[in-house]
């Protein structure tokens, strides 16, 4: 218990010396990611002397000494990157920081290109965006994301073995989506369609993590740049449907229909490329959407957690089981991952070292009234699953309730600990880093393992 304790003192050490890093403004995201790996490196050798984590640390930091300094080390090793730019040039640095972010804004209209273009390759084989078949519902992500891991590997400058890695995943899923003899009516088709794309989506983390895959650190990253992305996918659309509303109107008004341009071309071009543009946007703007997303967390956690709360007190109060059927199934799943989007994206954006608050009791309740939920459903689930017998559908169901159930039980308990000042929030948010390949595990086996297990129905 005492090496556990010390491990996430430490940690939290170096969480609060990276959150100081990184607000220096002449040190990009990787930069920071360097020092703090030096930084490492150090404690570790001399942790292995024989002195205390704590002492360590101090003893790190203080070698290293001040942050300009550093830089000033930095530039004169990197003297090809921003940093000899910053440091010894003067205005010349913003030349070179102009520079990237030229080259970062090629990069992304290319990719985003590229997946306009790629959706509209279909059509040499007949396949038609306004076709009533599934083909576009199911291989929809296989035409956007794997544009937008190509954009990240290439910003990461991501080594010859997690590209061929990045490939054969992205190939994987494209094979499974597509190789099953599935009718358009099949179980399978609606779990592919939407597992598949959070399959891939953890395969854009391995683009985003770059050759860092196993730490916590660059994982949280990934939880937050989901988050983030996600706000700015949502806002690009409001803006497209705006857009769209008075492309058609004012074509309109001038005699002229551009439905079918509207619906069959700019809709599912505008949508891939816009996975692009927001990745990039994430990237050369992270300053400006952090200030958006842990408003909307902090604004709807407590209104999810009353919602929740007044849902039990309902069903104790009546005294009726929850009806389980497909249609509150997905329900009960949307609002199971809503609860985990909540608590993830609140932790990537809470400072660990700050003391337990009334968010964080708020938090808990949150996720403890989400774990009764799941168990309600759970029971009545597993109950219908033993008198009516097993579905694609329903084994899916199953599974997913299973693994968020257990992501919110040892969630609640950290929760509990860290509330109760029995434990750190380093603690949780390692937690929840750790459990991502879980996550993984399930959507892809949703979508190679149940259609042919149940023999594509």
């Amino acid at each position: 218990m005492t090496v556990t304790n010390g491990q996430d003192e430490l940690e939290d050490q170096f969480t609060r010396w990276r959150e100081y890093v990184r607000r220096r403004p002449e040190l990009v995201s990787s930069d920071a990611d360097e020092l703090e790996d030096h930084l490492r490196d150090s404690v570790d050798e001399l942790v292995a002397l024989g002195l205390r984590s704590d002492e360590a640390f101090l003893i790190a930091v203080k070698r290293m000494g001040g942050l300009d300094d550093l830089s000033r080390e930095f530039a004169r090793e990197h003297s090809e990157r921003l940093w000899k730019q910053l440091m010894f040039t003067g205005d010349d640095g913003d030349g070179v920081r102009k520079s990237r972010s030229r080259s970062d804004l090629i990069a992304m209209l290319v990719c985003a290109a590229g997946a306009a273009v790629s959706i509209k390759v279909p059509e040499l084989f007949g396949k038609h965006y306004d076709d009533d078949g599934t083909f576009y519902s199911v291989n929809f992500a296989l035409f956007a994301l794997p544009w937008l891991a190509g954009f990240l590997a290439w910003r990461r400058r991501a080594g010859a073995g997690l590209c061929a890695v990045l490939v054969a995943m992205f190939t994987l899923g494209a094979v499974g989506a597509n190789i099953y003899p599935v009718a358009d009516d099949s179980q399978s088709v609606g779990l592919t369609s939407a597992h598949l794309p959070l399959a891939l989506w953890m395969v854009v983390g391995l683009a985003y993590v770059g050759d860092d895959l196993r730490s916590s650190r660059r994982r949280m990253d990934f939880i937050r740049f989901s988050g983030e992305w996600f706000v700015y996918i949502v806002l690009i659309a409001l803006g497209g449907g705006v857009l769209i509303a008075f492309l058609g109107g004012t074509f309109d008004a001038i005699g002229v229909e551009a439905g079918e341009f509207i619906w069959t071309t700019l809709t599912p071009c505008g949508l891939v490329a816009a996975t692009v543009v927001a990745g990039w946007l994430v990237e050369a703007k992270q300053g400006v959407i952090e200030n958006i997303a842990p408003v909307l967390t902090r604004l709807f956690t407590p209104l999810f957690a009353v919602v929740l709360l007044a849902f039990l007190v309902t069903v104790g109060w009546n005294g009726r089981g929850v009806d389980v059927n497909r249609d509150t199934l997905v329900m009960f799943d949307l609002l199971l991952v809503v609860v985990l989007g909540l608590l993830l994206y609140s932790i990537s954006a809470r400072d660990p070292q700050a003391p337990p608050g009334t968010f964080d009791v708020l938090q808990l309740v949150l996720v403890g009234s989400a774990l009764v939920i799941d168990a309600l459903v759970l029971f009545t689930m597993t109950g219908r699953i033993a008198e009516y017998g097993t579905t694609p559908n329903n084994v899916a169901a199953l599974g997913e309730n299973i693994v968020l159930l257990a992501n919110l039980a040892w969630s609640a308990w950290l929760l509990t600990g860290f509330v109760r000042k029995r434990g750190t929030f380093a603690a949780v948010e390692r937690w929840q880093t750790a459990y991502l390949p879980v996550f993984a595990v399930w959507t892809w086996a949703v979508v190679l393992v149940l259609p042919p297990l149940f023999n594509y129905r």
